[in-house]
């Protein structure tokens, strides 16, 4: 039996002639207290599954408390979905300019401007925010459970007094499958970032390049050539590099013009800790200089590009991004992995080298009806998908 980390519990009665079935949502504030065989069973296909979240929970980052949002019927865990608390603050995702910049100095007088207290399905660490559903879910029934989480989640966020609820990066096909839900809910929604991937359906990297348009294949064949001067190493753990790895994250993370989590150290380590024999970390060096790290996890099926990191004064002059590129490629390859998942930004280089996008869309609501009106009013400024709003 699933012990709740708290007594909140919504129920949804389903009778019949003879019994009684009980819905119960429930919030759980540790992945541990629901155990991974449940929950990896509602998350067949994820490659970031309990392990990952588990890493991602016990990383210490700092501002957030994750939360697990669950469906049990009769002690048996139906739907499933993670969460977190945090103080959003709506201009995130703004683009950096003149708005920005005047709403930071009215944040110098009124550090609270523009910030809510946030409760959101998904993960900030993680690729898409997807409910999962045990394989035994008709489904028919399957709207009728997400529906019941995040009616159990907004009494949660509710007791917590949180007043914005949002639900992170949910994927097109989810949106297309639950808009009904979603717009029951009242819930409103604005683009996010897209999901960029690309099918590894060629045997070659020659194959591959074949693909491309003249132009960048030979921009290519002239990046590869730094590949006589850098050295590549794949790692299962950091070892003594890790303060190494975390100056290039900064370095990274500073140069990023939207910040929403700091990651940490015992995040990186984390990682690989718990994703045993799912997870590496490619490390690209100049003679003897750490220039760049590629931390990434995959399931056999799908490689995920968690976060590159480089060292931007240095690692430019060799192409380091577009090594990455095909160091991961070929790590597909030869590991007879079908799909490469580079991830959100930088969406001109990955389409030039011919991923596919994947629409996201984030959904919010605020509990008073007021403030909803205005946020939906403004809420194309905060879009944080610039790629694919005329269709690209």
């Amino acid at each position: 039996m699933l012990q709740p980390m708290h007594d909140h519990v919504v129920q949804h009665v389903a009778a019949s002639s003879k019994i009684a079935v009980i819905a119960q949502a429930r919030v759980f504030e540790s992945i541990r207290a629901i155990g991974r065989d449940a929950w990896n069973k509602c998350f067949p296909d994820e490659v970031e599954d309990y392990d990952c979240l588990l890493a991602i929970e016990e990383a210490g980052i700092s501002g957030f408390a994750f939360r697990y949002v669950t469906v049990m019927e009769n002690g048996q865990l139906l739907a499933a979905m993670p969460a977190f608390l945090t103080d959003y603050q709506l201009d995130t995702t703004l683009e950096e300019g003149r708005l920005r910049q005047i709403l930071r100095h009215v944040r110098r007088a009124f550090p609270r401007f523009l910030t809510l207290k946030l409760a959101c399905l998904g993960s900030p660490c993680t690729e898409n925010g997807v409910a999962g559903f045990h394989p035994n879910v008709l489904e028919r029934r399957k709207a009728d459970l997400f529906s019941q989480l995040l009616r159990g989640f907004e009494h949660y966020a509710k007791t917590n007094d949180c007043s914005l609820i949002g639900i992170k990066d949910v994927p097109e096909p989810a949106t297309q499958t639950y808009g009904g839900v979603f717009a029951d809910h009242a819930f409103a929604g604005i683009p996010g970032l897209p999901t960029a991937w690309l099918n590894i359906d060629f045997d070659a990297i020659d194959t591959y390049m074949a693909r491309l348009s003249s132009g960048t294949r030979k921009d290519m064949r002239r990046k590869m050539k730094s590949f006589d001067k850098i050295r590549v190493e794949k790692r299962t753990d950091f070892g003594t590099m890790l303060p190494e790895v975390m100056a290039l994250y900064h370095d990274t993370r500073n140069r990023s013009e939207w910040q929403f989590e700091e990651l940490t150290s015992d995040y990186f380590a984390g990682i690989l800790r718990q994703m045993q024999g799912r997870s590496f970390c490619t490390f690209y060096y100049a003679d003897d200089q750490l220039l760049a790290a590629n931390l990434l996890v995959h399931d056999g099926n799908t490689l995920i590009d968690k976060f590159f990191c480089m060292n931007s004064a240095e690692g430019r002059a060799y192409n380091l991004y577009y090594l990455s590129w095909f160091t991961n490629l070929r790590h597909c390859l030869d590991h007879g992995i079908k799909r490469y998942q580079s991830g959100q930004a930088y969406y001109e280089n990955k389409i030039r080298l011919g991923s596919q996008l994947t629409r996201n869309t984030m959904y919010f609501k605020h509990r008073n009806p007021v403030i909803q009106w205005a946020l939906r009013l403004a809420s194309p400024l905060f879009a944080a998908d610039e790629t694919l709003r005329d269709g690209a």
